[in-house]
């Protein structure tokens, strides 16, 4: 399919929009507009949850698609971190977790990538609750500026914790899960011409 052609598919088009937000949620959070910074990722978290779906019902799934959605989503969360921590909103070691750990996994899953054939960088259980601890605090985050709510100061002291915790050890069994694989032998070297791997399995 061209490129023209998968950019006119409608799950493609949400996830340019949500890349397209992006900047304008980094814009009214410096601007200390927090209701603004909200709506948009709240609608940016709608678009993520339909594009995949639409993907599937229109039947509408890309290779672009693949590339760009874990990269919009990605892209969001590495960004909203280090502007939170840069305005004071969010402790600078919660960004300092984040970022390291993603830089370690993308390090490690490039050394498999040249080294061996192996390619099912798939998360576990310990990476999608990391995930969802990091959406969910920001998304506190935003609230609690928003809104003066007591209890949302709780879930914004819950959700920084979840999320330094589940970033450790979800980096640490996704280390760990690989080494096991490498000194199993489970997989061998590389082909001399391998085939791309799936994108949507690097975001663990």
């Amino acid at each position: 399919m061209a490129l023209l052609s998968q950019l006119r598919a409608a799950p493609n088009q949400l996830t340019l929009l949500r890349l397209i937000i992006i900047p304008f949620i980094i814009i009214n959070i410096v601007d200390e507009r927090f209701g603004w910074a909200l709506g948009l990722f709240i609608l940016a978290g709608i678009s993520d949850a339909l594009d995949g779906l639409l993907a599937r019902l229109l039947k509408q799934k890309t290779l672009l698609g693949q590339y760009l959605d874990p990269i919009a989503h990605k892209l969001l969360l590495s960004t909203l971190f280090p502007v939170l921590s840069a305005t004071h909103k969010i402790p600078w070691m919660v960004t300092i977790l984040v970022m390291s750990r993603d830089v370690s996994l993308l390090i490690v899953a490039a050394i498999f990538t040249l080294t061996t054939s192996y390619r099912e960088f798939k998360p576990n259980m310990f990476g999608k609750a990391n995930t969802v601890a990091q959406i969910a605090t920001i998304l506190v985050v935003l609230m609690d500026e928003t809104w003066n709510f007591r209890w949302l100061g709780i879930l914004r002291l819950i959700g920084i914790w979840s999320t330094m915790i589940l970033t450790v050890v979800s980096g640490v069994s996704y280390v760990l899960r690989a080494t096991r694989k490498l000194h199993a032998g489970s997989f061998s070297p590389p082909e001399a011409h391998p085939s791309p791997p799936d994108p949507k399995n690097n975001s663990a």
